[in-house]
């Protein structure tokens, strides 16, 4: 069984492949454009933070280290609101799908980490529309744009 939603307390019961954060500041969101290596998923494509699982860490676990491999950033898990989504990585497995507001001090303090090839705030609605934006990750960014409303 799988809760609807994740942090704040939810306890997670079941498995899943990955986990992706939407970090939003000001009507924008933190992305990054993906290394142009043939041998990885969407070479060269604007992307979350985020990504697979490591061990046996629950969803909150995996997109928390992820965001603090990948940008040197913290987010308490309190801040961070999940759901699961159809994995597109391996059929019929789940991932997740993280939400939060990134503070304005935490913007300043991200450093790309050994991965992407550039870090930005992009606005939401360029990269919903971004041909080179995975395209299963814009979808659920416009679904979520919503609760985003500056």
């Amino acid at each position: 069984m799988i809760p609807a939603r994740l942090g704040g307390g939810f306890i997670f019961m079941g498995d899943f492949n990955g986990a992706k954060a939407m970090l939003v500041h000001d009507g924008k969101l933190l992305t990054y454009l993906r290394d142009d290596k043939p041998s990885i998923p969407f070479p060269a494509f604007w992307d979350l933070p985020g990504g697979g699982r490591e061990g046996e860490e629950s969803p909150l676990d995996c997109v928390t280290r992820e965001i603090h491999e990948e940008f040197g950033l913290t987010i308490e898990g309190a801040r961070l609101t999940g759901r699961p989504f159809p994995s597109h990585q391996q059929s019929g497995a789940v991932s997740w799908f993280f939400t939060a507001r990134l503070r304005t001090l935490e913007i300043a303090a991200i450093r790309l980490g050994d991965e992407g090839q550039e870090w930005r705030m992009m606005p939401i609605a360029e990269f919903v529309d971004h041909p080179r934006a995975v395209a299963h990750f814009r979808a659920l960014v416009a679904e979520a744009a919503g609760g985003f409303r500056d």
